[in-house]
């Protein structure tokens, strides 16, 4: 009975490091954690630069090994310091954990995996644990419910988009021919939808007159039509806001949250001071 009990405190102060933030030594973890990501990405951004991996390729494929290593040993030990692995194996983070674990290993077996690393980039999130971040979330949500609820009509406008860029195209490509480079309809289209989102490469251009005054007319068409989506969208936002408000009453005392994650089901974004978890009902810290 005494083993046992010690095998669980020996786990839920593995969970503690590794799952909280608001503990010195779970902060410690996570922004040591941050620290070896971004060394990471600077390696491989560092190999992608031939002459400087030329000199220094086998220093770096050896650091690469040691971070990848390190990330083995932290996903082995986010399994095993939870009572239920699955959740975490196929939880967001746990996805990404896994993903940004792996591309080395592959790279032994497929030549060029190894860039796959740069998804380890998508481990920095755990910056919002970190910082205390988790209040502005509300506000992505708000954001993404916002895109969601205007995506009908942005795909509309993104159709119709399309429709006047396919015309366009049509159109130079009889009016300007293969001397200018239109060579088919499809580069046409092409290049009516480069110049009618104003990026403008310049690999194709109008030499007719005709052309050039289709092409201006294309360019100002297109600054009309950029202000289109943001419009959307604010003015979506902007009801979902009034929608939210009276959920949120002024007088209401502020309730703070912390990073405790739960060691049964790993829900995180509890109440301070919180005995239990809020989804589970599991307790949160056996030693309070």
């Amino acid at each position: 009975m005494r083993d046992k009990d010690q095998k669980r405190d020996w786990k839920f102060k593995l969970h503690e490091i590794i799952y909280e933030a608001d503990t010195p030594t779970g902060k410690l973890f996570d922004v040591v954690l941050l620290i070896t990501i971004i060394a990471s990405i600077i390696f491989v951004m560092l190999e992608s630069v031939k002459e400087f991996d030329a000199e220094y390729h086998n220093y770096l494929n050896i650091a690469e090994w040691v971070v990848t290593i390190i990330f083995s040993i932290e996903y082995i030990l986010r399994i095993i310091s939870v009572k239920k692995p699955w959740k975490y194996i196929f939880s967001f983070y746990g996805i990404i954990d896994f993903l940004s674990t792996i591309p080395k290993y592959l790279s032994l077996i497929f030549m060029g995996t190894q860039v796959l690393i740069a998804l380890r980039a998508l481990r920095l999130l755990r910056v919002f644990r970190i910082l205390k971040l988790a209040r502005y979330v509300g506000a992505s949500n708000l954001l993404a419910n916002s895109l969601k609820a205007s995506r009908a009509k942005i795909l509309v406008f993104l159709f119709t988009v399309l429709i006047i860029s396919v015309i366009f195209g049509t159109v130079m490509y009889f009016v300007e021919g293969d001397q200018s480079g239109f060579t088919s309809i499809p580069v046409s289209v092409y290049w009516s939808i480069v110049t009618l989102t104003t990026v403008g490469f310049g690999d194709i251009a109008p030499v007719t007159p005709l052309g050039q005054f289709i092409a201006s007319m294309i360019m100002i068409l297109g600054y009309g039509i950029i202000a289109v989506p943001t419009g959307i969208v604010s003015a979506e936002y902007a009801a979902q806001h009034r929608g939210q408000l009276p959920q949120v009453p002024p007088q209401l005392p502020k309730v703070d949250m912390n990073t405790e994650s739960c060691p049964n089901c790993s829900a995180e974004r509890h109440k301070d001071n919180a005995k239990f978890c809020y989804n589970c009902g599991h307790i949160l810290n056996e030693h309070r």
